[in-house]
């Protein structure tokens, strides 16, 4: 479990916790065991400080000055090589789960896609490969940090433990 803690101001003008415990917005998928999302904030443009406002969320894709932050946690590649996961079940739950982002996955290259953001990306748990178009790949471990500039690009978790990477996606208007 993820979890979010919200700050606010209550009406005195006092700075408070909001909330505290899971994200509204998680989901453990059915269709691909062990992969799971949690939106963790979004914010429009301008940014300003609101009521929580990741269920009315429409786009996983923010629009040019807008964020999205979300963890993901990725299952080992085990899960994929399974011949009970269904690919298809797995494409319709991430098309319906979400929104906007879900389009951007290439069929015929599972994984790859390229978003018109600039990601901020940090390795919680586990470990995961970043597979840029053209073959070159790093090795993310817990603590490091990546910067995604719209570049195409999937992630591969090559072991035999669920990675989790907490993202913050600032909307570009176009891919780098």
């Amino acid at each position: 479990m993820v979890r979010r803690v919200v700050t606010g101001v209550d009406p005195s003008g006092k700075p408070v916790i909001v909330s505290d415990g899971e994200p509204p917005v998680t989901r453990q998928y059915t269709h691909t065991p062990g992969f799971a999302r949690s939106l963790v904030w979004n914010t429009t443009a301008p940014a300003t400080p609101s009521a929580d406002p990741t269920e009315s969320l429409k786009s996983y894709v923010p629009a040019p000055g807008e964020t999205i932050a979300l963890t993901v946690t990725f299952p080992p590649a085990s899960v994929y090589a399974d011949p009970s996961w269904d690919p298809a079940a797995a494409g319709a739950e991430q098309l319906e789960a979400t929104p906007g982002l879900a389009e951007l996955f290439e069929i015929d290259n599972p994984g790859m896609h390229t978003t018109p953001t600039v990601d901020y990306g940090v390795v919680l748990s586990g470990e995961v490969v970043l597979d840029l178009d053209g073959g070159e790949t790093t090795v993310l471990r817990p603590g490091d940090l990546v910067v995604q500039n719209g570049t195409r690009h999937a992630w591969r978790n090559n072991g035999t433990e669920p990675a989790t990477l907490f993202f913050v996606l600032i909307g570009a208007g176009g891919a780098a």
